[in-house]
């Protein structure tokens, strides 16, 4: 069984969906200490002048403070219209604003909930199955290093398969994880280009997934999910 963990984020760009896909669970990982001008609350569109940055405050925003006990501002209008007047014209706006929309204007506005709820919104759109879980719901023993909770989650999922972004070869050795009987992969995103409606230059990469899904159908966004190797 192939597992997975990553901090929830804020419709992120494709690859962290790829990171999701792949996987036969995947684990939110909410109860770690949240990233301050990270990703988990922000992520870029594309406009017909470019690339534009969307943030959605969180309020008492702390480093030290774990991303399951914070809460997204309820301060929503700015972001709903960037995305609005950039996508109004797309393809499958009609489709996907109103998901958009409905995870934005939440009435739970904790972290954890409304990030992961940007992920298992979207593959429910897509019609995937997706099985998931938080870290916030195991338990483990937190007090070890990063290394050691990985080993712990393989254990308790009975998982000898771990996927991590390609990022964390710098972090994780194959060996470590075949000496505890885990195969460690990364996942590699293949080139990935669509067609942008409000693009007439080059292709805009690394867009929050919402610009894919304003710009294709299902099928073809799940074809895009599935341009990955494992490495």
């Amino acid at each position: 069984m192939k597992l997975a963990v990553m901090q929830p984020y804020l419709f992120p760009y494709i690859g962290y969906y790829q990171l999701a896909y792949c996987s036969d669970m995947f684990v939110f990982y909410d109860d770690v200490t949240y990233i301050k001008n990270g990703y988990i609350n922000r992520n870029s569109v594309l406009t017909k002048n470019g690339r534009q940055l969307f943030t959605l405050p969180v309020n008492n925003a702390s480093s030290f403070t774990l991303i399951k006990d914070l809460d997204f501002s309820n301060n929503v209008k700015k972001i709903l219209s960037s995305i609005q007047q950039a996508y109004s014209k797309a393809p499958y706006f009609s489709d996907v604003y109103p998901i958009v929309e409905k995870i934005l204007k939440s009435e739970n506005r904790n972290v954890a909930y409304m990030t992961s709820q940007s992920i298992i919104e979207v593959f429910k759109y897509l019609e995937v199955d997706f099985k998931y879980t938080y870290s916030s719901l195991v338990e483990y023993d937190n007090t070890q290093d990063a290394k050691n909770k990985l080993y712990q989650f393989c254990d308790i999922f009975n998982s000898n398969e771990y996927i991590n972004t390609i990022g964390g070869k710098e972090l994780y050795h194959k060996d470590d994880f075949i000496e505890q009987g885990i195969n460690l992969g990364f996942i590699s995103c293949c080139d990935i280009k669509y067609k942008q409606f409000n693009n007439n230059s080059d292709f805009e990469s690394n867009l929050s997934m919402i610009d894919i899904l304003m710009n294709e159908n299902k099928k073809n966004i799940k074809e895009v999910l599935s341009r990955f190797k494992i490495v």
